[in-house]
């Protein structure tokens, strides 16, 4: 599985970006699509995620402003960012869950290269 990020970018606080992960390859096992982001000098942490059967999780610091969607037809999953912060700054990486084996049940990640979301006025 391949992952393609885009849509990062510079954007004045109050702003809103799109970010998109297209996936290609084996995708029919793809279970979960998320976005991590990593800022500079701290862990890699979870930012929203979308299963097959479209149930949503999202970070605490996020909720009410990013929205996660998928185009299962496209393998392509977004991430609507709304209101953004100083503190969204990020270089943000695209993870897909892809199932290896199901009994006994078994899955990988996948990452795309990060795309980088600057929020700065």
């Amino acid at each position: 599985v391949q992952l393609q990020a885009s849509g990062g970018g510079l954007v004045q606080p109050g702003g809103s970006l799109r970010l998109s992960c297209a996936a290609s390859g084996s995708t029919f096992n793809i279970n979960a699509m998320g976005w991590f982001r990593q800022a500079p000098g701290k862990q890699r942490e979870l930012v929203a995620a979308i299963t097959s059967g479209d149930s949503t999780n999202y970070a605490d610091s996020v909720k009410g402003r990013f929205t996660i969607s998928r185009d299962n037809a496209k393998n392509t999953v977004y991430l609507h960012m709304n209101s953004l912060k100083p503190e969204d700054t990020a270089v943000y990486y695209c993870n897909a869950k892809v199932v290896v084996t199901f009994v006994p049940y078994y899955e990988m990640d996948y990452w795309g290269k990060g795309t980088q979301v600057t929020v700065s006025s």
